[in-house]
């Protein structure tokens, strides 16, 4: 089982033809891009976490019927850093890195002040965002990385605090109609306020400045104030709809003055996190027109969630999906020493990941009486009016055991029928992935022995009609190394095998990516 995990992987620079099975669609023209954790081992020291390895890039080239498949590590700052020490040198969120013992004291000394607000990682591992013209790899520091998304080089890196005050971001944006990215991040005991930001990246700049980044050109839409100074909500997305923005303020929280600390005290900043399962999770709307939140306070109760899936208006609600749990179990499984040969029986989740769809009224009676249901929709989810004037949402649950979810991106922000994930139960392998419809609730599953496939990505065919005319690619690992990975497409209407692309190579297990058309895959090199 390390072999999954926690074993370094190779790169493969140079693109290695697939063997291609089955059929593939002719229109499929692009490149599908990934990244997640490949070095968990650098000389003798080890990360403690999955989501803390070295950065890994690999993509999926279709071309013509044929399939090419690279990979590469993100020359990050972190990765030369380590990889000259021989060591691990720069903290990740679950390891606490120290510099050398051998170093005398007073550089000691000041080092321990200079990682009260430390030096961020820009080992982006989570995801791939479009700016412009441009690709970018992305983790949840305020720093990503251009790259050459063709040859999988590592390009200049962006500091997003050089042009808005945020200490973390998402590397879960939404792009709107014009491209424009729109994205989150939380700006920490800046002038004496904690603050979570939604800023604007814009799609292209002025024809006069066309040699400036369009990051000069980034604005902050809003900020929403932290219901507490020195403890943040943690959040890794959020919700967009045609007119609002959605923001989960929930009770999974840092904790600044211990992260202030921790590299004293010898712990990791994911220590720092904490879940309280007493308190309320709260909803924020903006008014993506005025900019302004929402006055009206909802909330539902405690819970830790990830993953928006999608969110839409209908006759004065706005109804968002998203996946939640009980409690904060999965983090703290991915730790590595969990990730043992014996995992997939010994370490389950205590929460099951839950589809919940809330829906909640923004336009209505003001003269409701309390206790009174204000959902009109037909839905079981509930929206409670107290005395105090808040609103006490209740969920109706989708379905369980789905994660790493995906929809066509198309539908966005609008009332839609499908989402497409990975199927989870106790345990943090993906069996499976699903096609999960939110209307009918009947789900489709692929499917087989030993493969454990990645998050699906949704690709519409250029005369798509339906909602679900295109395919669906996922990476499929197998649990023996000695068996070949392979890229799996599969009719996204029936959710059947039209045809794999299989690799000798040693993937890693990704997190997230995105597709590429060919004609968008032009590079800032060429």
């Amino acid at each position: 089982m390390d072999s999954l995990y926690g074993r370094n992987k190779e790169e493969h620079p140079e693109p290695i033809k697939a063997e291609v099975q089955g059929q593939l669609p002719t229109w499929l023209q692009g490149t599908l891009l990934r990244n997640g954790p490949g070095m968990h081992t650098i000389g003798d020291s080890k990360y403690n976490h999955w989501f803390d390895g070295l950065a890994l890039l690999h993509s999926f080239t279709f071309k013509n019927g044929e399939v090419y498949y690279r990979s590469k590590y993100l020359r990050s700052d972190t990765y030369n850093c380590n990889i000259e020490a021989n060591r691990i040198v720069v903290s990740e969120f679950g390891t606490m890195a120290y510099p050398d013992p051998c170093k005398n004291i007073f550089a000691k000394a000041f080092s321990y002040l200079s990682h009260t607000i430390p030096e961020f990682t820009d080992n982006c591992l989570i995801n791939i965002m479009k700016a412009g013209d441009e690709f970018y790899a992305t983790g949840e520091t305020n720093f990503i990385r251009k790259i050459n998304p063709q040859t999988l080089e590592t390009l200049e890196k962006v500091d997003y605090n050089k042009y808005v005050a945020v200490n973390v971001a998402t590397s879960h944006p939404h792009y709107d109609s014009a491209g424009n990215v729109l994205n989150m991040g939380t700006s920490i005991v800046d002038k004496g306020k904690t603050k979570y930001l939604l800023f604007k990246i814009p799609s292209s700049v002025p024809e006069q400045e066309k040699k400036k980044s369009c990051f000069k050109h980034l604005e902050v839409v809003c900020s929403i104030p932290s219901r507490s100074l020195l403890h943040p909500s943690y959040y890794h997305s959020f919700g967009i709809t045609e007119n609002y923005i959605i923001f989960i303020e929930q009770p999974f929280r840092l904790d600044i003055l211990k992260m202030a600390t921790a590299y004293i005290r010898g712990v990791s900043w994911a220590s720092c996190l904490a879940y309280n399962k007493d308190d309320k999770t709260w909803f924020h709307f903006i008014d993506r027109k005025t900019k302004k939140e929402v006055s009206t306070k909802f909330y539902t109760d405690a819970m830790v969630f990830f993953h928006h899936i999608n969110a839409y208006e209908e006759d004065g609600h706005i109804v968002f999906d998203i996946i939640a749990y009980t409690d904060n179990s999965l983090y703290d499984m991915f730790y590595l020493k969990n990730l043992d040969k014996d995992f997939e029986n010994n370490v389950k989740l205590t929460s099951i990941p839950t589809c919940k769809r809330f829906v909640v009224p923004l336009q209505y009676d003001k003269d409701a009486v309390v206790d009174s249901n204000l959902v009109t929709l037909p839905s079981t989810a509930t929206a409670v009016k107290e005395k105090d004037g808040n609103i006490y949402c209740q969920p109706e649950i989708l379905c369980e055991g789905i994660e790493l979810p995906r929809i066509n991106y198309g539908y966005n922000g609008k009332k839609y029928k499908y989402v497409f994930a990975t199927k989870v139960q106790w345990s943090p392998v993906p069996t499976k992935i699903a096609k999960f419809n939110t209307q009918t609730k009947e789900m489709l599953h692929w499917g087989q022995d030993d493969c454990w496939p990645s998050e699906p990505v949704f690709v519409p065919s250029p005369d798509a009609k339906e909602e679900d005319d295109g395919v669906v690619l996922t990476c499929v690992v197998k649990t023996d190394p000695k068996d070949p990975p392979f890229l799996l497409v599969l009719d996204a209407k029936t959710f059947t095998e039209l045809g794999r692309a299989t690799v000798n190579v040693e993937m890693h297990m990704d997190l997230h990516g995105m597709f590429i058309p060919q004609q968008d895959v032009k590079t800032g090199t060429e």
